[in-house]
C-alpha cells in the first residue's frame, strides 16, 4: 500500500486544526460547543492523516481516544470538568508511557523521532527523561490552572501557554540533540 505525500500545510492543519477550532469556537460560543468542535476536528485530522500516511501515529491516536472519552463525558453530562481534565490525563499518560519504556529498557521517544534525529543511546535516554519531566510538569500546571482560575484563563493557557511551552522545551533540547547526534563527526574527542 503506497502512501501519498502530505503537503506541509495539510500536516500543520491536522496537528493544529483541532486546537485552533477549540479556541475559536470557545470565544464565539462556549466551552461545551468548543468541546464538540475539538472532537469533530480531531476525528477529521485522524482521517486526513490516515488518508495520506496509511497509518495513525500512536500519540495522535491516544490523544484522540482521550478527547473522545472526556469530550463525550463533557457533552453527555454538560459538565466542563471533564474537558478540563483531558490535558492532565494526556500528559500523565505520555509521561507514564515514557517511564514504563525506560523501565523496560526501551525509548519510545526514539521510536517516534528516529526519522528526525539520529542520537546515541545516552541522548535518547536523556531526551526521554526530560520529556517525562516536561509532561508531568504540564499535567501539574493544567491542574493548578483549571482548579484555581477562570475558564477563560484556562483556555488561553491551554492554547497559547502549552503551545509556547512545548516549542520552548524542544528549542532548549538543541544542545542535547547536537551533542548526541550520531551523524556528526566530533571535531575534538577530549571534551564533552
Amino acid at each position: 500500500m503506497s502512501t501519498r505525500k502530505m503537503h506541509p500545510g495539510i500536516k500543520s492543519a491536522t496537528e493544529l486544526g483541532p486546537i485552533v477550532a477549540f479556541f475559536v469556537i470557545y470565544y464565539l460560543y462556549d466551552l461545551i460547543t468548543a468541546t464538540g468542535a475539538i472532537m469533530v476536528t480531531t476525528i477529521l485530522a485522524l482521517i486526513i492523516s490516515y488518508y495520506y500516511e496509511r497509518k495513525i501515529p500512536a500519540m495522535p491516536l491516544v490523544t484522540a481516544v482521550v478527547v473522545m472519552i472526556f469530550g463525550g463525558l463533557t457533552l453527555y453530562l454538560n459538565d466542563e470538568t471533564f474537558i478540563k481534565l483531558k490535558p492532565t490525563i494526556i500528559y500523565a499518560l505520555f509521561a507514564g508511557a515514557l517511564g514504563t519504556g525506560l523501565l523496560l529498557g526501551k525509548s519510545f521517544v526514539k521510536t517516534l523521532f528516529s526519522n528526525f534525529w539520529n542520537l546515541d543511546d545516552a541522548g535518547w535516554k536523556k531526551l526521554t527523561l526530560r520529556l517525562m519531566v516536561f509532561f508531568l510538569s504540564m499535567a501539574v500546571v493544567n491542574e493548578l490552572v483549571w482548579r484555581n482560575f477562570s475558564t477563560d484563563i484556562w483556555v488561553n493557557v491551554k492554547v497559547f501557554g502549552f503551545t509556547v511551552a512545548t516549542f520552548a522545551f524542544f528549542m532548549a533540547q538543541m544542545p542535547l540533540l547536537t551533542k548526541h547526534n550520531q551523524n556528526e563527526v566530533p571535531a575534538e574527542t577530549d571534551s564533552e
